[in-house]
């Protein structure tokens, strides 16, 4: 396992532990992705823009921000899926300068497919965790999502 940095607080340890769980496990091997690019037929990258439209329209800057990528490659991601009928652009009601992009219906059911087919089983360690210790984590997660949210 990849091992944290020295880190200046217990928070980015802690953190740090994580990203390198999740790392581990879907990054470095890449199983979870290859599943997911073979049954969506789209590289992972357009995949990713497509679950963060699930919820709601976004800025091309919000989903350059959100995946990590620069402004040009989230441009051309989303002229991808947009030329596949997955996404649509319209202008943004409050910035005249800006569009948002949203999910189509064929997108949804894209996003729809990977997560009914592609299994996702928890690593090792989570199945050796007591059920307390699952709702406790949980608990925490859920309270860390909906702060960044």
């Amino acid at each position: 396992m990849i091992r944290p940095a020295n880190s200046p607080t217990e928070a980015d340890a802690v953190w740090q532990l994580m990203v390198g769980m999740v790392w581990e496990t879907r990054g470095v091997r890449g199983e979870w992705r290859r599943k997911v690019s073979e049954i969506s037929g789209l590289p992972f990258s357009r995949i990713r823009i497509l679950w963060r439209l699930v919820d709601a329209p976004m800025t091309l800057r919000q989903i350059a921000d959100d995946t990590g990528m620069d402004a040009p490659a989230a441009t051309v991601a989303v002229n991808d899926l947009e030329d596949r009928e997955l996404v649509e652009r319209y202008p943004h009601p409050e910035n005249r300068r800006a569009k948002l992009v949203s999910i189509t219906r064929a997108g949804r059911q894209i996003v729809e497919l990977v997560n009914r087919t592609v299994q996702d089983d928890a690593p090792a360690g989570f199945q050796q965790l007591s059920k307390t210790d699952l709702a406790h984590l949980r608990r925490i997660l859920e309270r860390l999502n909906r702060n960044e949210s």
